[in-house]
């Protein structure tokens, strides 16, 4: 059964963020009784940009691997049926591989990783969840080595931009000042602007059938209003930028006849003035005087 309404912006989060890097498979079923994961990661051998990025997620994501993403705690009953879907993929590999007649190397099998908003020390100790700091860092609880799962307590993690894109699929504050980081960042770094892209993507679809909008949905909607806030200011003000770029080439244009490289060069100094300051200017300096006083 699929789980709502965390489910989509989760899903969505997650492939929009990995595909650049590998081949992600959503609600991908595994045979024995049908059974869906939620996401399964394959990187690619030689993706365009280095899964580093991702900071933990890239890290996790290194090699083939199943990710449940939460909107709540799990329950002991839901982390076995996580791992369940788990042992599920491992015996449809290992029939492959039989059909094929080649090894299938225990370190080579799939990693599962449950992505929890928080994890209590009652369920992470059900499973004998340890963390490995080593490599590892705060929140990473790994189960026994044969079982291939670890529990991410996102509420654990750092504050590190490392765990930035964990972070993101949060609850409550940490959710809320992860995307104050993502609106921090700058505004020509790709990342920033693919998940700004996302977010404002899923409140459009979650918007769109307002009926089915849940007390989750809100929840999420609530703790990135600061980046729908800020990006609609920005967009704002690049198109008021962009206008008075398009008033000063104008005025240019008409006084001298053509926008040729110099001219061009004096735009940005003055659109650094009051639209009145450098509409006068515009009309009383000669070419020769403006050049010397923007250059």
């Amino acid at each position: 059964m699929t789980r709502q309404p965390h489910d989509q912006f989760a899903k969505q989060y997650l492939e929009e963020l990995l595909s650049p890097f590998g081949k992600v498979e959503v609600s991908r079923e595994v045979t024995d009784e049908v059974r869906q994961v939620d996401i399964l990661f394959s990187p690619l051998a030689s993706p365009q940009t280095n899964l580093e990025s991702l900071g933990l997620l890239g890290k996790m994501t290194a090699s083939t691997c199943l990710l449940e993403p939460f909107r709540n705690q799990p329950s002991k009953t839901e982390v076995r049926n996580c791992i369940l879907k788990l042992f599920s993929y491992f015996g449809e590999l290992q029939r492959k591989a039989r059909r094929e007649k080649t090894a299938l190397p225990e370190d080579n099998l799939p990693r599962l990783w449950i992505l929890a908003p928080s994890a209590s020390e009652t369920l992470l100790e059900s499973f004998g969840a340890k963390l490995e700091l080593t490599q590892w860092l705060q929140g990473v609880y790994f189960l026994h080595e044969s079982f291939r799962t670890a529990i991410v307590a996102i509420n654990e993690l750092p504050v590190l931009s490392e765990t930035l894109m964990c972070r993101l699929l949060g609850r409550g504050k940490v959710q809320q000042d992860a995307a104050t980081e993502v609106t921090a960042l700058p505004l020509d770094n790709p990342l920033r602007q693919n998940l700004i892209e996302l977010l404002f993507s899923w409140r459009v679809s979650v918007e769109t059938n307002p009926e089915s909008i849940t007390e989750d949905d809100r929840e999420i909607i609530m703790n990135f209003k600061e980046v729908y806030e800020l990006e609609k200011t920005t967009l704002l003000q690049q198109g008021l930028q962009q206008g008075q770029r398009q008033v000063v080439e104008n005025l240019l244009k008409v006084r001298f006849g053509s926008l040729d490289q110099e001219l061009s060069g004096i735009i940005d100094p003055m659109l650094q003035l009051p639209p009145e300051e450098y509409t006068r200017l515009c009309i009383e300096l000669s070419r020769e005087e403006l050049l010397a006083r923007f250059r």
